[in-house]
C-alpha cells in the first residue's frame, strides 16, 4: 500500500551502485494503521483460530518458501550482497525450517493442572500477550524474519514488523507469500521505514504488547526506555557481541584457519556474533599468520551470483567505509 508520508527508500545493488527499485518509506502514522489491523486481526480471529489450523497456515508458508526457493536467494543476493549460493543453500534452507519447528508448537502450546488441596482445582494457562511489534536488521533478512514471526504466530500473536531500510526486499515478498498461504488480514504487517521513525513509533506505541528487537547495543537501550516511558510493553533483545577466537598450540592448524576465517568473514563479516579477534599462542603465531593469509586469499570475492563467489559486497556505503 502506499504510504501517508509518500517517500521512497532508494535500494541500490552492492555491486553495481545501480538503483534496483524503490520501496514505499513507512511513517508513523503508518505504523498506526499497522498497529489497529494488527489488533483488529488478533481480537475478531487470530485469537479464536485453534493452534492446529495456525499450525497448516506455517506449513503451507513454509511450502511456498521452498516453491520460491530461487526467486528469494536471489532477492537476498541482491538486497544483502550474500553469494546466491550461501543463500541457497543455508539462509534458505534454515529460514524454512523455522517455520516448519514452530508450525510443530502451534497445537503443543498449554497449561498444566497443579496437585492441591482437594477441594481447590489450580491451574496454568498460556494464553497470547497480543500485538508484537518486531524489529530486525540487515544481516540475516529472511531468518531475521523467521526468527520474530515464526513463534509468535506459532504462540497466537499477530505482528507488525520492520525491515532494515537497506533489505526490505525479501520482507515484501514474505508478506505476499503469508496472504497466498491463506492467513488472515491484519495478522502479518510489514513496513520497510528507518529506525527513528518508523522503529520508534513501534518501541513508543501504547497498542503494542511487546517488541522483539535485534541490532545494536545503543538502539536496545532506547526501546528499553521507550518501553518504560510508553506502556511498559514487554521487550526481548538480541544485541551484537563479537568475541575473539583463542587458539592453543596444540590445536589442528588447518581446521583453526579454517573457522578462524569462516568466524570474522562468513556472511562478508556482518554478523552478529563474528570473531572479529584471533587471540594466539606465542609458538604458532607466524605459522597461523601465514596459512591464514593463504587461506584468505584463496577465497573468491565478487559477484555473488557467481558459483564460486563465497564473499559478495557489503550491504552499504556506510558497511563498506567501516
Amino acid at each position: 500500500m502506499s504510504s501517508k508520508y509518500e517517500e521512497n527508500i532508494i535500494l541500490p545493488n552492492g555491486k553495481t551502485v545501480k538503483v534496483i527499485t524503490s520501496v514505499v518509506e513507512a511513517s508513523e502514522k503508518d505504523v498506526d494503521i499497522a498497529v489497529e489491523a494488527a489488533t483488529k486481526a488478533f481480537n475478531e480471529e487470530w485469537i479464536h483460530m485453534d493452534g492446529h489450523k495456525r499450525g497448516r497456515l506455517l506449513n503451507k508458508l513454509a511450502d511456498l518458501i521452498e516453491r520460491d526457493i530461487d526467486e528469494l536467494a536471489a532477492l537476498e543476493s541482491l538486497d544483502n550482497g550474500k553469494a546466491f549460493t550461501i543463500a541457497k543453500s543455508a539462509d534458505l534452507p534454515l529460514t524454512i525450517a523455522v517455520y516448519r519447528y514452530f508450525a510443530g508448537w502451534c497445537d503443543k502450546i498449554h497449561g498444566k493442572v497443579i496437585e492441591t488441596e482437594h477441594d481447590k482445582f489450580c491451574y496454568t494457562r498460556h494464553e497470547p500477550i497480543g500485538v508484537v511489534g518486531a524489529i530486525i536488521p540487515w544481516n540475516f533478512p529472511l531468518l531475521m524474519q523467521s526468527w520474530k514471526l515464526a513463534p509468535a504466530l506459532a504462540c497466537g500473536n499477530t505482528v507488525v514488523l520492520k525491515s532494515s531500510e537497506y533489505t526490505p526486499l525479501n520482507a515484501l515478498k514474505v508478506a505476499a507469500l503469508f496472504k497466498e498461504a491463506g492467513f488472515p488480514k491484519g495478522v502479518v504487517n510489514i513496513l520497510s521505514g528507518f529506525g527513528p521513525t518508523a522503529g520508534a513509533a513501534i518501541a513508543n506505541h501504547m497498542k503494542i504488547d511487546k517488541v522483539a528487537f535485534t541490532g545494536s547495543t545503543a538502539v536496545g537501550r532506547s526501546i528499553l526506555k521507550a518501553s518504560a516511558d510508553s506502556n511498559l510493553k514487554k521487550v526481548s533483545l538480541e544485541l551484537g557481541g563479537k568475541s575473539p577466537n583463542i587458539i592453543f598450540a596444540d590445536s589442528d592448524l588447518e581446521v583453526a584457519v579454517k573457522w578462524a576465517y569462516q568466524g570474522i568473514y562468513f556472511n562478508h563479516g556482518q554478523c552478529c556474533c563474528a570473531g572479529s579477534r584471533v587471540y594466539v599462542e606465542d609458538s604458532i603465531y607466524d605459522k597461523f599468520v601465514e596459512k591464514f593469509k593463504a587461506y584468505s586469499e584463496s577465497m573468491k570475492i565478487g559477484d555473488p551470483f557467481h558459483n564460486d563467489t563465497f564473499q559478495g559486497p557489503q550491504v552499504s556505503q556506510r558497511q563498506f567505509d567501516r
